[in-house]
């Protein structure tokens, strides 16, 4: 695939799948777009691995997410792979000097995922978020670019507004996260506020999850406030 398609089908999988994403990736200079798009359409293809294809079971999607680094692997040492959205993302990397590591970071969470399905403490989980959402703020930031001299000191701050957006997309998610068979909201929030699983399965609002909800909430908040610095 060319590098003008690779762009592309990034493109579309943001318009597509992230649409109020895609919608803010307007409010981007133009020639910043793709690059969104870019990261946008490999987290995308990774988490699809992750949640669709079930059929293969955990083995075999762990098999494809090791293909996927073996893939990312060679392009980045300038090897010629089949790949739709690899050719834009490492033209992205390579023009923003966008950290391996936290890429890495972000596909071990994606692994993780595999395998985890419930986490019993909020530092449990926010370890899981370090790569399934502050790596992902890091990752955007050196496209969304900082003032001369503050890229350092944006990436805290970077890291708290990706963990506020994925606290937030789990709450909004609770049903379709269960109906994946897993569960982000900390077991012992839940026993704290008398919530079992099956209340979330019910689809009844107890009083016990309106207050667990908003609990999460407020943390979420928390990391908004702590993100407003960057």
């Amino acid at each position: 695939m060319t590098l003008t398609a690779s762009y592309e089908h990034c493109r579309r999988l943001n318009a597509r799948h992230g649409r109020s994403f895609y919608l803010a990736t307007l409010l981007l200079p133009a020639w910043k777009r793709r690059h969104v798009h870019a990261l946008y359409g490999f987290a995308r293809h990774v988490d699809d691995i992750v949640d669709e294809y079930k059929a293969t079971g955990a083995e075999g999607r762990g098999a494809a997410l090791d293909q996927v680094k073996e893939r990312l692997d060679a392009a980045l040492a300038s090897e010629h792979v089949r790949d739709p959205v690899l050719p834009a993302l490492v033209h992205t990397v390579r023009s923003f000097d966008v950290e391996r590591a936290d890429i890495d970071a972000f596909l071990e969470s994606m692994r993780a995922d595999l395998t985890v399905t419930r986490y019993a403490t909020y530092d449990d989980l926010l370890a899981y978020m370090e790569g399934s959402a502050a790596a992902i703020g890091l990752m955007m930031l050196p496209v969304l670019e900082t003032l001369p001299g503050a890229g350092r000191s944006a990436r805290e701050p970077a890291r708290e507004l990706g963990r506020a957006f994925q606290l937030t997309n789990f709450l909004r998610d609770v049903a379709e996260d269960l109906g994946r068979g897993r569960v982000y909201l900390p077991a012992n929030d839940m026993k704290k506020f008398g919530v079992t699983e099956d209340d979330l399965a019910s689809g009844t609002c107890t009083p016990g999850l309106r207050e667990l909800v908003a609990f999460e909430a407020g943390r979420a908040r928390e990391h908004y406030a702590r993100a407003l610095e960057g």
